[in-house]
């Protein structure tokens, strides 16, 4: 089964259904430029580019729901870890111990199934945690 065969039955549609997306030009003449660099058919990349959308959508909402199991210290936790805080200054912004954030931490890597804070960094690099520096009262 090809690719876009397996995204069209994702998306519920049989085989004998004929199915068309429209794209403006710009869009259009992207993916023949890239169909042309990849030498493929503008079809197939599209297919391709459609696939991997889809799968990187399935990965964000994983993440999502991972995010709804912290507690809301915990998401307070994962916000500074990903803005590059360390334990210290974790503690130090939340007033708890560093002993404290290594828990907290270790909970979340937990719960997002992760080994470290790389990971957690690279799993929700995108998300805006800037309104998570608000001054605390």
């Amino acid at each position: 089964m090809s690719i876009r065969q397996r995204i069209f039955r994702i998306l519920g549609y049989s085989p004998k259904q004929q199915v068309s997306f429209q794209a403006d030009q710009a869009v259009i003449r992207s993916l023949q430029e890239l169909a042309a660099q990849k030498q493929r058919r503008s079809d197939e990349v599209a297919a391709d580019l459609l696939s991997l959308g889809m799968a990187q959508h399935h990965i964000q909402g994983e993440h999502l729901k991972h995010w709804r199991l912290l507690s809301w210290r915990e998401q307070q936790v994962a916000a500074l870890v990903c803005l590059n805080y360390n334990n210290r200054q974790i503690g130090a912004y939340l007033s708890i111990s560093p002993l404290t954030v290594k828990t907290h931490v270790r909970n979340i890597l937990h719960k997002f199934e992760m080994h470290n804070r790389k990971q957690l960094r690279r799993a929700l690099d995108g998300w805006d945690f800037h309104n998570w520096l608000k001054p605390l009262p």
